[in-house]
């Protein structure tokens, strides 16, 4: 079951973020392993804005998303799965979820920012419905944003999926 997240999830929130995270240190990454997950202020803005979803599975909360606009399109901004959940298609219905939100507010398509190489990343979401598109307007504002945060731009990747009309 997917539903808005509230502040009662925060917590959880950040504790799925960091066991997801912890697998980049598996790939070589454990620089990205180490970020702070999110703030519970932070996290307040996205669910305060409507634009932060947990699924449940098996009596809590499994994954969450959170999005943005970009450019007048529905931007994931971070969607991350509890790991002993992964492999059960939550991150994907919380992706199909934001399209369904893209679409009631005629927004064409869903975009995102991610690792070029990483299994989980590029390569999940091609596989998803996804496709490289170039970093222009505003999402090479983020790949800006994220290398000021120290993520190197050659290994980010911008993606967009079409949202059909309803």
């Amino acid at each position: 079951m997917i539903r808005p997240a509230e502040e009662a999830d925060f917590a959880r929130l950040r504790e799925i973020e960091v066991l997801a995270g912890a697998a980049f240190a598996e790939v070589g990454m454990p620089d990205i392993a180490g970020h702070e997950p999110p703030s519970a202020r932070v996290l307040g803005h996205f669910a305060r804005a409507g634009r932060a979803w947990v699924h449940l599975a098996d009596g809590r909360v499994g994954a969450y998303l959170l999005a943005t606009v970009v450019d007048g399109c529905a931007h994931v901004e971070q969607v991350s799965v509890d790991p002993a959940l992964r492999g059960r298609g939550l991150g994907r219905a919380l992706i199909d979820h934001l399209a369904g939100w893209a679409r009631e507010r005629g927004m064409p398509a869903l975009t995102l920012t991610t690792f070029r190489d990483v299994p989980w990343n590029a390569p999940y979401y091609r596989r998803i419905g996804f496709a490289e598109v170039p970093a222009a307007g505003g999402l090479a504002a983020l790949v800006a944003e994220e290398a000021g945060h120290g993520l190197d731009p050659a290994a980010r990747v911008c993606m967009r999926r079409g949202v059909a009309p309803s």
